[in-house]
């Protein structure tokens, strides 16, 4: 049985150590990140499929805001045959902004 290959580009990723500041604080700032971050990182790495997140928004503003995320060095993905995963880049992005996401993840819901 041959597997289901994805006919989309890989995404590009950012390291935490080339995210500015005021990068990092923006793609924090929006009730809607913050919660596919809280709910990644009550997640097994790896185990979260994209359209697995709830949250209030299509699929294309859903892929924006992964593209933000992914963008200030917050997550990484991959494809798994049809699916893209998603891993919270927590010790890495921890090692260049050290307490910010523990301020994220302890605060108020948002969403």
């Amino acid at each position: 049985m041959t597997q289901r290959t994805s006919h989309r580009a890989a995404p590009e990723h950012t390291h935490p150590d080339d995210v500015s500041v005021p990068t990092a604080l923006a793609a924090l700032a929006d009730p809607v990140r913050i919660s596919l971050v809280r709910e990644l990182a009550g997640s097994a790495e790896w185990s979260r499929s994209c359209g697995s997140f709830d949250v209030p928004v299509g699929k294309a503003a859903l892929s924006h805001h992964f593209v933000v995320l992914r963008g200030a060095g917050l997550v990484e993905q991959r494809d798994e045959g049809p699916r893209r995963v998603n891993r919270l880049r927590r010790a890495e992005f921890e090692a260049r902004f050290p307490g910010l996401l523990d301020l994220v993840l302890r605060d108020e819901p948002t969403v």
